[in-house]
């Protein structure tokens, strides 16, 4: 009996994780919000009028103010809520750049921040999310600590040893060494850097991971300025979590980034370098540069190990609103319907969806509740495009097909993964006498369905599709009408299986009869993946 009892509390150890902690494949199917804990929702009783985001201080968010406002992210049709760090940070007099309400600037990691609630309060909004079949990602800083000047004492940190920080030294960006090893911040607030080439540090925050995310059922870890870290501790951290790892590499050089996917690195990374494709490609006033796109998808295809795993945005914390970069809201939902309808995991920054123009840091971190969380046009456009991609992704192979360049012309790019066809253009709101036309791999007089609209789209001669601006620059979502039963769209009933059933039996993909697409494919045309204007 005791030989059964050790192997029965070794394999309850082995299976626990798998049940919290979703895997990259489980992860790729997901689409994810994004949260700043302190400015999402207030406690009730809170005063919504102070906080104006110049002032960067705390405004009252907390975890449980999160988990009440749930149901504004699910009717979205988000499946995954990432949220800001939840560690503790820097308790001081406020700094020239104000408090820590980001949750970004640790102290010790192993305490949580009491700003943002108590450890029974992060356990409810994981639980209810859970409940919701959908998945929690947590911000981790594990590059540096923060400090008001470049002799802080260290007793007040997690790591208390010299031997377990680098020594002071500014950032030489021309050298991965120095871009590694010195500090960022400033001598204003510095940021002291981990050294995490050391045993001590590699195993304090083994341990540490490995308990917060088995203690809190944390799905997936998004790694807080992994491009300073030293790569070899990335797979080993990581490991020790044992759950999926996005990483911010921050910058446009694809090679530079590419490196950081893999066996010997992490599961994902934000893609950095198609957001600067889509802002060269759709922002106005910009270059609309549309072969800047067309050429990041062919560069991804061949640099990254697997491109439908990236973390795919337009905003975040540390970039000016979209709505500040380009004055066309069509360019924004263009932008967005690539970003939810190619390779890789689309991420939604919160109050993209209400228009926020913020600029850079602190003014792209405003508070929500303003917006009452209105219905918006982009609301409404976000939760068409979920509920469309959760259905691919739940009954068919769509999450894992390559995505292919169909057509690139100066307005506009036109794009097939699986079975949609999506057809995205840069010329913004005003009508314009001109057309995109598309080469589909359909056969002439194939029905297919605007998933946006719901308007009837037939395929014309050699398995055209015309897309004409009479009415501005909107997004195409096509797909074959009759593909479309149990997909909840445009009076088809919805019969898929529900985000917690899919949570709880692992993410197994339920698949369609093979009925059509030997019908609807032309195969002259099967080959054809571009045609230029």
């Amino acid at each position: 009996m005791p030989h059964a009892a050790s192997l029965a509390a070794a394999l309850l150890t082995f299976v626990l994780p798998l049940v919290y902690a979703a895997t990259s494949d489980q992860w790729r199917g997901r689409s994810i919000y994004q949260v700043i804990i302190d400015r999402y929702a207030l406690p009730e009783g809170a005063d919504p009028n102070q906080c104006p985001p110049g002032d960067r201080t705390y405004c009252g968010g907390t975890w449980n103010s999160l988990r009440q406002n749930l149901d504004y992210i699910q009717d979205a049709g988000f499946t995954a809520v990432w949220i800001s760090p939840v560690s503790q940070n820097y308790e001081g007099p406020t700094t020239p750049y104000g408090d820590p309400y980001h949750g970004y600037w640790i102290a010790d990691a192993t305490k949580l921040n009491s700003h943002f609630g108590t450890s029974d309060d992060l356990k409810a909004l994981s639980t209810e999310l859970h409940r919701r079949g959908m998945y929690l990602m947590v911000d981790v800083v594990i590059n540096d600590v923060m400090a008001t000047s470049i002799t802080p004492d260290l007793s007040t940190y997690m790591f208390k040893e010299q031997s377990q920080y680098h020594p002071y030294c500014v950032i030489d960006w021309s050298n991965t060494t120095s871009e590694e090893q010195c500090w960022l911040g400033d001598t204003v607030v510095p940021l002291p850097d981990l050294n995490t080439e050391d045993p001590t540090v590699v195993a304090g925050f083994g341990d540490w991971i490995q308990d917060l995310v088995q203690e809190y059922k944390i799905d997936g870890l998004r790694i807080d300025a992994a491009k300073h870290i030293n790569m070899g501790f990335l797979p080993v951290f990581c490991g020790k979590a044992g759950v999926f790892c996005i990483g911010e590499v921050f910058g446009s050089d694809i090679d530079g980034a590419a490196i950081y996917q893999g066996p010997d690195a992490l599961d994902s990374i934000l893609n950095y370098p198609m957001y600067t494709a889509l802002l060269e490609a759709f922002t106005i006033p910009g270059p609309q540069n549309t072969s800047a796109v067309t050429n990041m998808i062919a560069q991804e295809a061949a640099k990254f190990k697997d491109p439908t795993l990236l973390g795919n945005f337009i905003e975040n914390q540390d970039i000016s609103r979209w709505a500040n970069l380009s004055t066309d809201p069509q360019t924004l939902y263009n932008a967005m319907v690539f970003n939810f309808m190619t390779d890789g995991i689309p991420i939604v920054y919160y109050g993209q969806e209400q228009g926020f123009s913020g600029s850079s840091d602190p003014y792209n971190r405003e508070a929500m509740w303003p917006s009452k969380y209105a219905n918006t046009t982009t609301y409404q456009l976000i939760s068409t495009l979920n509920k469309f991609r959760n259905f691919l992704v739940n009954t068919t192979q769509w999450a894992t097909t390559p995505t292919q360049v169909l057509t690139t012309s100066p307005y506009g790019i036109a794009t097939l993964k699986g079975d949609a066809v999506s057809i995205m253009t840069n010329i913004g709101s005003p009508p314009q006498n001109i057309s995109i036309p598309v080469y589909t791999p359909y056969l002439a007089s194939t029905s297919l369905t605007n998933v946006l609209t719901c308007q009837q789209w037939p395929v014309g001669s050699n398995g055209t599709i015309d897309a004409q601006y009479s009415l501005g620059g909107v997004p195409l979502v096509l797909y074959p009408t009759v593909l479309l039963q149990n997909s909840g769209l445009c009076g088809n009933a919805g019969s898929i299986a529900t985000g917690a059933t899919k949570y709880a039996s692992g993410a197994l993909h339920t698949h369609r009869p093979v009925i059509s697409l030997l019908t609807l494919l032309s195969s002259s045309l099967l080959g054809f993946l571009s045609c230029f204007l």
